[in-house]
């Protein structure tokens, strides 16, 4: 099971474009909270608070305590938008969840001992990271923060499906419900083909053939 991991927040009366141009002054973050058959309600977040905690995987891919003026609810993460350059957090949506029902979330995969791995250690082998997360369902006290994938047996030449990655109890793969054509590659170890460049062969020979119709004109001549 995940660790526990609290945000704090306060109710907000003030909504509109206004009331969150000055929140965001204020170094406050305007987020809405909704779901589990309850009514939208709009908080907000010292904005240091998200910007620490969206440092983490576990911000965007674990159920979090959001404690809303001493009243803690089970959240997700659903959305959020960013300022186009600065680091600035602008909004953010929570969602609630039932403990008792399965939710759909993308956890992060990590890859371990790829250096270690046959495949790491062959020079000319490119290892390729196709996903770096995955989508799963599970209910929530069985969320994992991230699914770890062992590449220490990984050779040249190999690939890792979907399906292939080790999962903790009672935790599903959406994709793989859909059939067996979404069981795509995590991870692929291919030998790379230098390509030879036949360019410069090409102009020797076009610089040549003047000189050899000379010859022939001068022999013409003759």
């Amino acid at each position: 099971m995940a660790k526990t991991h609290e945000i704090l927040a306060q109710s907000r009366k003030d909504e509109g474009k206004g009331a969150s141009r000055r929140l965001r002054r204020s170094a406050f973050v305007p987020a809405v909270v909704y779901g589990a058959g309850q009514a939208p309600e709009s908080i907000q977040i010292e904005h240091n608070t998200i910007l620490l905690a969206a440092k983490h995987e576990w911000f965007f891919s674990s159920v979090l305590d959001l404690n809303v003026d001493g009243k803690v609810q089970k959240v997700l993460v659903r959305d959020w938008q960013k300022h186009p350059f600065k680091l600035q957090m602008l909004h953010m949506d929570f969602q609630r969840i039932n403990e008792n029902e399965a939710i759909r979330v993308n956890v992060p995969i990590h890859f371990l001992n790829q250096e270690k791995s046959a495949a790491g250690k062959t020079a000319g082998v490119v290892i390729s990271h196709n996903l770096t997360e995955v989508e799963i369902s599970c209910l929530p006290k069985d969320l994992p923060e991230f699914i770890e994938l062992d590449l220490t047996d990984l050779k040249p030449g190999d690939i890792v499906h979907l399906s292939e990655l080790k999962l903790p109890a009672n935790v599903e793969i959406v994709a793989l419900h859909l059939g067996a054509d979404h069981d795509v590659a995590v991870v692929t170890a291919a030998y790379v083909q230098e390509e030879v460049d036949a360019a410069p062969a090409a102009e020797g020979e076009g610089e040549a053939k003047p000189a050899a119709d000379a010859a022939s004109a001068k022999d013409a001549k003759k």
